[in-house]
C-alpha cells in the first residue's frame, strides 16, 4: 500500500509512508510545493493524507493542488484531508465559549517556512469542501474519525481540540474529511 503524507512538516510517520513537504526536514522523500510532483507517477498512491495543508492555498490555487493529488491517486484511492473547521470555530465564538485569540491561530495559521511566514488563505466548512472535492472528481465524501486511521498515533492538527489537547471532553476544531477518486 502506497501512503503519502502531503505537507507533513516535521511529522515523520515512518518508513511505510512517503513524506512530501516544501520545508527542509530530514525525513522527506521529496521536497515539493505540493502543486507539481513529477517524482510520483500517475495512479500510484492508495492514500494521500494532508493535515491542515490545503488552506495555505487560495480557492483558485487549491484546484491545481487537488488535481495533482488526484493524478497521483489510484482509481478509488482515498484522499484524506484535515482543515480548520470554520463552522465549529464560529459557533464556539458566537456562543462565547472561545475567545477571538483562540480562533486566530487555527483560522490564520501563521507558520515559518524558508525564512518567511506563510498564512492560511481560506477556510472551509463541510459543505464548501464537499462541493470542491466533488467538482474535481472525488466521491463518497464523508467525515472520518482520526482515532480510526493508520496515523492516529501521530498527534497532528486533525486531532485539534478546544480546550487545547482535551481529546476526551473538548470540541474537535478540525474538519476531517475523506473521499475517493471517482473512476470515469
Amino acid at each position: 500500500m502506497v501512503r503519502i503524507n502531503m505537507g507533513c512538516g516535521w511529522r515523520n510517520f515512518g518508513s511505510d509512508w512517503i513524506h512530501i513537504d516544501g520545508g527542509d526536514y530530514e525525513h522527506l522523500d521529496f521536497k515539493s510545493n505540493l502543486v507539481d510532483i513529477p517524482e510520483l507517477e500517475k495512479e500510484t498512491a492508495d492514500l494521500i493524507y494532508a493535515s491542515h495543508v490545503i488552506e495555505y492555498f487560495d480557492r483558485n490555487e487549491v484546484l491545481e493542488v487537488l488535481l495533482e493529488w488526484r493524478r497521483i491517486l489510484k482509481p478509488n484511492g482515498t484522499l484524506r484531508l484535515a482543515v480548520p473547521n470554520f463552522e465549529v470555530l464560529s459557533n464556539l465564538y458566537l456562543k462565547k465559549q472561545i475567545k477571538l485569540d483562540n480562533v486566530l491561530g487555527p483560522l490564520y495559521g501563521k507558520m515559518e517556512m524558508d525564512g518567511s511566514f506563510i498564512y492560511h488563505k481560506t477556510t472551509y466548512d463541510f459543505y464548501s469542501l464537499s462541493v470542491l472535492l466533488n467538482s474535481l472528481g472525488f466521491e463518497d465524501i464523508r467525515l472520518y474519525d482520526w482515532r480510526k486511521t493508520e496515523h492516529c498515533q501521530f498527534d497532528d492538527h486533525s486531532q485539534a481540540y478546544f480546550p487545547h489537547m482535551d481529546k476526551e471532553n473538548g470540541t474537535l476544531i478540525s474538519l476531517n474529511v475523506e473521499c475517493n477518486k471517482r473512476e470515469f
